[in-house]
């Protein structure tokens, strides 16, 4: 059973930092891709960041210069350090992976992420 263990989460003033952690396990293939989404009320699900097994790395416009993913391959885990929070980064954060062909994620549960004055 795939399963993955998300912290990091909470409220932050603007201008502040976050750093999201996420482990998956239960998975038998090994990882190609792993990265986070985000889902804002009235929002669909977009893709904040991705990083690949050979450490490349895809960011969503909005978060350039501002957000960093980094990847533990032997431990599965994958980070993201946001600096610079806006407003506008509220969100629920769900991690996710792709491996086998196959997309797993968080789907269910995911972490709050509220920047607010």
């Amino acid at each position: 059973q795939v399963q993955f263990v998300e912290t990091g989460g909470g409220s932050v003033q603007p201008g502040g930092s976050l750093r999201l952690s996420c482990v998956a396990s239960g998975i038998s293939f090994s990882i190609s891709v792993m990265g986070w989404y985000r889902q804002a009320p009235g929002n669909e699900r977009e893709l904040v960041a991705r990083i690949f097994s050979d450490g490349s790395i895809n960011y969503v416009d909005s978060v350039k210069g501002r957000f960093t993913i980094s990847r533990d391959n032997a431990k599965n885990k994958v980070y993201l350090q946001m600096n610079d929070l806006k407003p506008e980064d509220t969100a629920v954060y769900y991690c996710y992976c792709t491996a086998g062909g196959w997309v797993y994620g968080n789907w269910g549960q995911g972490t709050q992420v509220t920047v607010s004055s």
